[in-house]
Order: structure tokens, then C-alpha cells, then sequence
């Protein structure tokens, strides 16, 4: 039987009060269910605003967005769609409303209005997925800025949604706490987790299945993450990450197939072998 999309965009436009453009101008987009997804594109190219239609936080002022099966536009939705989609934005302090480590993370499930021991089951693996087990008792005000990310990332998982968004969740860590926090996405995406991610680190494709790029609120391109580095990429004013150039030097010296991630330890196989 064919799976039906997680999220689906038909004509979607939506335009912020004031603005002489729209942020997104027809965006046409399906995303199946496990995928990781790479949003990329400059600002102001509307990655926020799909991302925030995502989660019914904005709704399509023309076209059609379904998540999961559900029309965003439709009232009755939107709390279902809201827990189904959770959001991580880039500043975690945004998103952390309690003082204490668990506590936070109880919030949304608290608001939900579940029984005491689901809330305790769903803060306890939450926890022990974003590894802040044995934190809960900290101040949330005393943790590094990647715990803080790991927080929002738990707080978000408790509520035990379906699909995660990443808005930039990684742009304010240092290069340790960005390990951490992808190394925890990855075993999530591993177990089935839908999630797009947006990002401007190239470094952090190399994680994803799929690429989307937008330009002025439209799909500009869109494909398996390793066919993006054969070609397309170029066609973008993106930084380029360190390891594209060593992928494509060893690709003309003939080291490395075509379609091959341009991930360190992937290159290194390919030329050991």
C-alpha cells in the first residue's frame, strides 16, 4: 500500500502585512514519512514561514497545506496537527518555560491534560533520549547552550509527535554541543521520525536524505541529498563546506563515485577502497 505524505504544500502563498513580495509564492512539496529533510536557502527565502505552516502557526493565505492527512486551515485541526509537528526554533531560551529541567518538559504534556503517570512515562524517555536523564532536578537557567537545545529538543518530544521541525536549532552551539545535538536527531530519524531541517551549516546535508532549496518563497530545487553535490550545489551562492573540495578532488582523480556523501569518513572508505 502506498504511504501517504507526512506533509503535503499544493500552491502554497502566504505574504507577511506590509511586504511588497510574498514569503512563499506557490510552493508545491510532498514529504513521506522518515524523511530527512535539508531546507536550504538565503534568508528571506521563506524556510521560516513553511516551517511555521508546518505547525498551523501560520496558515496559507492561497493553496493547500495537509499534515498528516489534515488540513491546516480547518479549526478542528489544528490542536492535533500542533501535537503531531513539533517545532525547535534557534534559540532555545524562547522555548524553555520552567525552571527546572523536568519541570519544562512537563509542560507540554501537562498541557495536553494526561494522567500523572503518561506525563512521568513521557518526561522520563524524553530525558533519556536528549540525554538530560540525569539532569532533571538542574535549573534549566544553569545549563550550556547545548543542553539548553537539548531541552527544547525534549520538551518537544514529549509531546510524542510524529514529525520534527528544526528551525537554525543548531546555529547558536558550539561544535560539541552541535555533535551532541545531531548525534541525538540522527537516532530519532533512525527510528522512523520525519524531520525537516532548516540550516544555512552545508556540513549538516550531509546528515539528511533529501535536499530542498527555496528561492524568493519558491522550490528551486529539490533531490536525494548525494545527487546535490554532482551539480545542483553549484548552482547556489552557498558556503561550501571543507569537505565538498577534498569530494571533489578526489572524484576527478577518479577515487570516488558520483552520488557518493561528501562526508569525511564515507571519502575515506571510498579512497581506502
Amino acid at each position: 500500500m502506498e504511504r501517504a505524505p507526512v506533509f503535503s504544500f499544493r500552491g502554497v502563498v502566504y505574504s507577511y502585512g506590509g511586504s511588497c513580495s510574498p514569503a512563499l509564492s506557490g510552493v508545491d512539496l510532498e514529504i513521506m514519512p522518515g524523511e530527512w529533510v535539508a531546507l536550504l536557502g538565503a534568508n528571506g527565502s521563506g524556510k521560516s514561514t513553511l516551517a511555521k505552516i508546518c505547525n498551523a502557526l501560520l496558515l496559507p493565505a492561497q493553496g493547500d497545506c495537509f499534515v498528516l492527512g489534515m488540513d491546516v486551515s480547518a479549526p478542528e485541526n489544528i490542536p492535533l496537527i500542533r501535537q503531531s509537528v513539533a517545532l525547535v526554533f534557534q534559540n532555545p531560551e524562547d522555548q524553555i518555560v520552567a525552571s527546572i529541567v523536568e519541570e519544562d518538559v512537563a509542560f507540554g504534556p501537562e498541557n495536553l491534560r494526561l494522567p500523572q503517570a503518561e506525563i512521568r512515562r513521557r518526561v522520563d524517555a524524553a530525558l533519556e533520549l536528549t540525554g538530560l536523564a540525569d539532569m532533571k532536578r538542574r535549573g534549566s537557567y544553569t545549563l550550556s547552550g547545548g543542553q539548553k537545545q537539548r531541552l527544547a529538543l525534549a520538551g518537544a518530544l514529549a509531546l510524542e509527535p510524529r514529525a520534527l521541525v528544526l528551525d537554525e536549532s543548531t546555529s547558536m552551539l558550539d561544535p560539541e554541543g552541535r555533535a551532541s545535538f545531531l548525534e541525538r536527531i540522527g537516532e530519532l530519524n533512525t527510528h522512523g521520525m520525519t524531520m525537516i531541517q532548516i540550516t544555512h551549516r552545508m556540513d549538516e546535508i550531509f546528515f539528511a536524505s533529501r535536499v530542498v532549496v527555496l528561492q524568493s518563497g519558491r522550490v528551486a530545487w529539490d533531490g536525494e541529498s548525494s545527487d546535490f553535490w554532482d551539480g545542483p550545489y553549484l548552482s547556489f551562492d552557498f558556503e561550501e563546506p571543507p569537505e565538498l573540495a577534498l569530494y571533489r578532488e578526489l572524484k576527478a582523480r577518479g577515487f570516488v563515485p558520483s552520488g557518493t556523501i561528501p562526508r569525511v569518513d564515507d571519502l575515506l572508505e571510498s579512497l581506502w577502497l
